[in-house]
């Protein structure tokens, strides 16, 4: 990993893909797809893969330009955060589709579980050296988490959510081992679900997500969010799952603050992780100042100290505009620039 600076800036994972690659205004209109949604891309099937390399690079450079110090691939290449790696595995029946709760309490379309879960390929590994080889900077892939992938599916072949969530984890642990070979200096696992279902997350969430995590040796993050802003615009005063992480073998936990103003007395319970401070509001596309965003950022300097802060937007930029999310880039940077010159 290269060497960051001090209150080092990142996205938590997705940029805005370009209208000329996805029917952004489908994608608007929808939860994101559990299944697999061929149906939202613009691009051919035979030119989809170079479109998607070409659009992948210009949300390199669009970070790179920001100014942020830890890149993604924006995950340009993802109908959503989870089913581009959960559709790639055996054991589910992505023909005859099931039914799940989503986190508003409405059913969707997902995929169906009909035998073992398992891993049979590398899903992420390609893009993530796609990332490498067009960026110096230090960069990060993200992954979705064994508990979230599993309360997207039904269950036709586990006696039970959690054994299917263990198998799960099995695949992302295989996964994680394998982006840290290929050069990944962070993997982020995705575990929105813990927030919204923590009753099941305690019971054996948890569990699944220490599996997932077991024997890796490279720095990791878990995301616990509220959900995306365009879609779910409630933000409730304080996390249902978030303490929870403290005994987690996970080395940094990353939060969102801008939108709901959270306590961020809930980081005391948190004193050996890397926080990733979600400091940007993704429910508006209007530009934070630099001075707004450095705010959010220094009122957690009474909980963590500036050395393990990460500044980050609150969740994925998935459903952003496009110039909104660059604007927004810009100020997280420029909001890390002051911040420092005032700190050292």
């Amino acid at each position: 990993m290269n060497s960051l600076p001090l209150l080092p800036t990142s996205l938590v994972g997705s940029y805005a893909q370009p209208e000329w690659l996805i029917d952004r205004a489908r994608l608007a209109g929808r939860f994101p797809p559990r299944v697999r949604a061929s149906e939202l891309w613009r691009i051919p099937p035979e030119h989809l893969a170079q479109a998607q390399d070409d659009a992948t690079e210009l949300a390199i450079r669009a970070q790179e330009r920001a100014g942020l110090d830890i890149i993604t691939d924006g995950e340009i290449r993802r109908e959503s955060y989870s089913n581009h790696f959960a559709t790639a595995l055996e054991g589910l029946d992505l023909d005859r589709h099931g039914s799940a709760l989503d986190r508003s309490g409405h059913p969707n379309p997902v995929p169906r579980i009909a035998g073992p879960i398992r891993r049979p390929r590398p899903v992420e590994v390609d893009d993530l050296r796609f990332l490498r080889a067009h960026t110096d900077h230090t960069v990060k892939m993200t992954v979705p988490g064994p508990f979230t992938m599993s309360q997207q599916a039904q269950n036709d072949h586990y006696p039970d959510a959690e054994a299917a969530a263990m198998d799960y984890a099995a695949a992302v642990n295989a996964e994680i081992r394998d982006l840290f070979a290929a050069g990944a200096d962070i993997v982020q696992i995705d575990e929105p679900y813990m927030q919204a279902r923590p009753a099941a997350a305690r019971a054996y969430g948890l569990a699944a997500l220490n599996a997932a995590l077991d024997g890796v040796t490279g720095t990791t993050a878990v995301h616990i969010c509220f959900g995306y802003a365009a879609i779910i615009h409630e933000r409730p005063e304080a996390y249902s799952f978030l303490p929870e992480l403290a005994g987690c073998p996970v080395g940094q936990v990353s939060i969102e603050t801008a939108q709901s103003g959270l306590d961020l007395g809930v980081l005391s319970d948190l004193s050996d992780k890397t926080i990733i401070l979600g400091v940007i509001d993704l429910s508006t596309p209007d530009v934070e100042p630099v001075e707004v965003v450095a705010e959010r950022v220094s009122r957690a300097f009474d909980r963590v100290p500036p050395e393990r802060i990460v500044i980050a937007t609150d969740c994925g930029m998935k459903y952003l505009p496009r110039a909104a999310a660059a604007g927004k880039m810009r100020a997280m940077a420029g909001a890390a620039r002051l911040l420092r010159t005032k700190i050292m």
